[in-house]
């Protein structure tokens, strides 16, 4: 029997037992070997009575595959060693991971956002990326919320290979059926497992994360998964997750690149069927490379009543000397909702008019993507008037829109002015008032395009 502080191998000192089924068992030890000594993860399989000869290659095979793994987000395979302690003990050492599996963090009630799950969809498709990839390609088979870790480092990392299999493992006679009910494909209890296999399991933990439902426990109609009812995510998100989790593997993503690549073209960056052609008069200033867009708006045309009103303004201020303009300020500033003069509240008014109009015309917009973040800042004589930050991954559509507004000429109906919009996840983010509605187009698309070729 192993008990705490318990020394295996003359190496692994057994800290805390963090699982056991059957004939296995999972610790957390210390490598005495190691100065200091590192925590790593010994999962334990004892050979003889209900542990058969199937578990035994199970548990070989995953020893064999995870030596030769090196990917950041997959805990480094550390040792392998037998212990014949009355019982044949087999022993796999892993790196340790500090953090939580999203099971636990379920299971305390946790809430996973749209924008959550999203990232945790793009850390994972990485990994099956790596693993389909490599020769041959690898297959985890049981993907599920207990087997995702959510590190202390805020990165996502798939564990526990017990079910892993090889092309080559796959080519033989017979198989070991494996997998999680409510997570694993029809095909995979056939014994048939593709790189869809995965991306279906990962397909349901996805939606047991959106609704805090397992899928096992979840309504199915033509043996699809009914959960669109259940969460508030957007359509197209639910879309792309419905794709995965399709039964007939005709259906599905073939690969994780390709889901993947659908995954950030769903944050809709779908480009309109026809194209834009560049305005003739280009004012809009881009430079763009792979990792970074930068835009700059010209300044805001006026209209004929705010250019009227502009020079209005200017030669009545003209009129006044500096100590005259010191006085009417602080007239301005002084006068109560009892003490007002007529004259101080127009002058108050064609001020914040004149002030309006100048910030119209000496002022322009740069737009930057860069590092994962946008930036919208409003300049004003060079100097940074004000701005709006977001981040790129929550970008769900970029498009032309229109606003009212009400200029200096004080149209009673307002006027329509054309501007591009960034939607998120959450909020909505314009700029660009003044350009044509050809310009607005055109821009729109080009933020698309650099969006989609990142």
């Amino acid at each position: 029997m192993l008990q705490v502080e318990q020394v295996l191998q003359g190496r692994y000192q057994l800290k805390e037992k963090l699982g056991q089924n059957a004939g296995r068992q999972t610790w957390l030890a210390e490598d005495l070997n190691t100065k200091p000594s590192e925590k790593v993860i010994v999962k334990l399989l004892a050979f003889g009575g209900d542990i058969q000869w199937d578990d035994l290659k199970l548990f070989e095979r995953e020893a064999q595959i995870l030596k030769h793994l090196k990917h950041p987000r997959i805990p480094q395979y550390r040792d392998y060693f037998s212990v014949d302690d009355r019982v044949l003990w087999f022993g796999l050492v892993q790196e340790y991971i500090p953090g939580a599996s999203l099971k636990e963090l379920l299971l305390t009630g946790k809430k996973f956002t749209e924008k959550e799950v999203r990232q945790i969809a793009e850390s994972l498709l990485n990994i099956l990326s790596y693993l389909h990839e490599l020769n041959p390609p690898v297959f985890h088979r049981d993907i599920k919320p207990s087997n995702i870790i959510l590190g202390e480092n805020k990165h996502i990392y798939l564990v526990d290979f017990g079910a892993v299999q090889d092309k080559a493992a796959a080519e033989g006679a017979t198989f070991t059926v494996v997998g999680t009910y409510g997570y694993a494909p029809l095909e995979q209890f056939g014994g048939r497992t593709v790189p869809a296999s995965d991306l279906y399991a990962m397909g349901a933990t996805l939606i047991h994360l959106l609704t805090g439902i397992s899928p096992a426990d979840l309504p199915q109609r033509d043996l699809r998964i009914h959960f669109s009812d259940r969460t508030n995510a957007n359509a197209k998100f639910i879309q792309w997750i419905e794709k995965l989790t399709e039964p007939s593997l005709e259906k599905r993503f073939s690969k994780a690149e390709e889901a993947l690549k659908a995954l950030k073209n769903d944050r809709a960056y779908s480009l309109p069927v026809k194209k834009v052609t560049q305005p003739q008069e280009n004012r809009i200033k881009i430079n763009r490379s792979r990792h970074s867009l930068f835009i700059k708006l010209p300044s805001r045309k006026l209209g004929l009543g705010e250019g009227i009103g502009t020079v209005i303004i200017t030669l009545f201020l003209a009129q006044f000397s500096f100590g005259t303009a010191i006085l009417i300020l602080q007239g301005i500033l002084t006068f109560s909702i009892f003490s007002f003069s007529l004259n101080s509240l127009l002058l108050a008014l064609w001020f914040l008019l004149g002030y309006r109009l100048l910030l119209s015309k000496f002022s322009y917009q740069t737009i930057s993507f860069k590092a994962g973040n946008f930036l919208i800042e409003t300049w004003l004589f060079n100097h940074c008037d004000r701005y709006k930050k977001g981040n790129i991954s929550d970008i769900q559509d970029v498009f032309q829109s229109v606003q009212i507004s009400h200029n200096a000429s004080f149209q009673a109906n307002g006027k329509e002015e054309e501007m591009v919009t960034i939607q998120t996840i959450d909020k909505r983010y314009s700029f660009g008032l003044g350009l044509s509605a050809i310009e607005c187009l055109w821009l729109a698309q080009e933020i698309k395009d650099w969006l989609n070729s990142r």
